[in-house]
């Protein structure tokens, strides 16, 4: 077991009122991390460190912003391998799966680094003589970054990465399921030498979350709010931001559509299935979660995809390299084996794996779903995946986008001007013509559209989400006035 520590105003800090909560292995109930239980009030005290750290390092110039960014992102590497036993024992993640996350956030900040010097504006022409008129991009203020569990070093980063590039000052609310993994990251950052107050870090037992983050959103000195994680918590949280008049970024929910047509290379489409759909235990916002194959080649590809998925690793990830771990909890294990038996009641043919008794869940694949069925809407978030058979393109794209959610999806056929003319019609933030669900570069502009969210992350996309566009003139001539 790990105890660990809030980090307020350059300070580590047990909650003011001592109580602590548990984040126990999914697998066998032990202890993996004791964490302070924030209460609003301490929430609040992180909130104002971050404040008062504004002036700043706002006005801190765009290298030395860089110089420390990049230091943070050698020192998160240099984590490696904390991070994979931590992950491991609050998220029964994979080292695979750690090992990527560790790889992708350093790039994420590396980024951010890159982007101090592109916060931009522009000079605007104006109606009236003299008047150089300006649209100037400025850091907004306190940025409240909410990460969640399942890629939890990448998001975590994300959430704060980009704010503090364009001169904000951070506060990351680590999540109940994984804080240790969170606090590795607040660790790096501290040792890269940032100023006392400018990333703040705090942790709450899951009974207090609405209340903590009810008090930093409201909180006049926040400015945007960011948060990852499931569509309903993001309603609430959206809801929150809206009493307040407060731009959140929000990344939600998905349920990627991996299209296959009948010109498709079925060797390449099976390899980016078994990746975007198996990752993580298929834990990942992007994961594959509907394959829409042409009834054309579904029985080839369903073949091949279930061979390759009942030879996936699965084990305990403490024990030895795997490419399934646990999932996160017995409640994944016992909404996914309800959507098993709903499904084979109704009619679909059990492939591969089937329903698990604990949280070793083996990669599963249902044939012949139908819309029927509550696993084709219903986000699995597990390795259990559904494959709909269509017949020619319009069904196709029915299919993919017959759902409440628009993040990721991925279209697969030879012919790349009509993959790409399916891809435009998808109603998702992201596809992939060739490629899979599962991807991401810190510089793309990454969101959803529908219940999956709104706002983008990354690149220049992430600078405007998280500075103010000012319009600023100075008059250079005398002015006339009518009066």
């Amino acid at each position: 077991m790990t105890d660990i520590s809030m980090f307020i105003d350059g300070e580590y800090r047990n909650a003011k009122s001592g109580a602590r909560f548990e984040r126990r292995n999914p697998l066998d109930g032990s202890v993996a991390t004791s964490a302070p239980a924030a209460t609003p009030a301490d929430a609040v005290l992180a909130v104002e460190a971050a404040h008062r750290a504004f002036a700043g390092w706002s006005q801190t110039g765009p290298n030395e912003r860089r110089r420390l960014l990049l230091k943070a992102a050698h020192a998160l590497e240099a984590r490696a391998g904390a991070f994979v036993q931590a992950m491991a024992r609050e998220t029964g993640a994979s080292a695979l799966w750690a090992g990527f996350n560790v790889h992708l956030a350093a790039g994420i900040l590396t980024e951010a680094a890159s982007l101090t010097t592109q916060i931009a504006g522009e000079v605007i022409p104006s109606d009236v003589p003299g008047s150089l008129a300006m649209g100037v991009r400025q850091a907004a203020g306190v940025v409240v970054g909410i990460a969640p569990w399942n890629a939890p070093v990448i998001l975590a980063t994300r959430a704060i990465a980009t704010p503090l590039a364009c001169g904000n000052t951070v506060v990351l609310k680590g999540s109940e399921l994984c804080p240790e993994t969170h606090a590795l990251i607040v660790e790096a950052l501290s040792e890269a030498g940032l100023p006392q107050g400018t990333v703040n870090f705090v942790t709450n037992a899951p009974a207090d979350a609405g209340a903590v983050v009810e008090a930093m959103v409201a909180h006049p000195a926040v400015r945007r709010v960011n948060f990852t994680g499931s569509t309903r918590v993001g309603r609430l949280i959206a809801q929150t931001c809206a009493t307040h008049l407060k731009p959140a970024v929000l990344e939600l929910g998905g349920k990627a559509p991996f299209v296959v047509l009948d010109d498709a290379d079925i060797g390449a489409a099976v390899d980016a299935a078994i990746f975007g759909s198996f990752a993580n235990s298929g834990q990942i916002c992007m994961s594959t979660e509907r394959i829409v194959v042409d009834n054309a080649v579904a029985d080839e590809f369903v073949a091949r995809f279930a061979a390759r998925a009942q030879a996936l690793p699965l084990g305990d990830p403490r024990e030895g390299p795997v490419v399934l771990g646990s999932v996160v909890d017995m409640s994944t294990v016992k909404r996914c084996n309800a959507l098993i038996d709903d499904a084979l009641a109704k009619g679909a043919k059990l492939v591969c794996g089937g329903k698990a008794q604990n949280t070793l869940m083996p990669a599963t694949v249902l044939d012949h779903v139908t819309p029927a069925m509550d696993i084709y809407r219903e986000e699995s978030f597990a390795p259990v995946k559904a494959v709909v058979r269509v017949n020619g393109v319009e069904e196709a794209v029915a299919i993919a986008n017959d759902n409440e959610f628009g993040l990721s999806s991925a279209v697969f056929g030879r012919d790349v001007a009509r993959a790409w003319n399916v891809a435009q019609r998808i109603e998702a933030g992201i596809c992939h013509v060739n490629g899979p669900t599962v991807h991401d570069e810190a510089q793309m502009p990454f969101g959803g559209v529908k219940a999956s969210g709104y706002g983008r992350f990354g690149g220049r996309a992430g600078v405007e989400a998280f500075t103010e566009l000012r319009w600023i003139t100075v008059q250079t001539t005398p002015r006339h006035y009518p009066f």
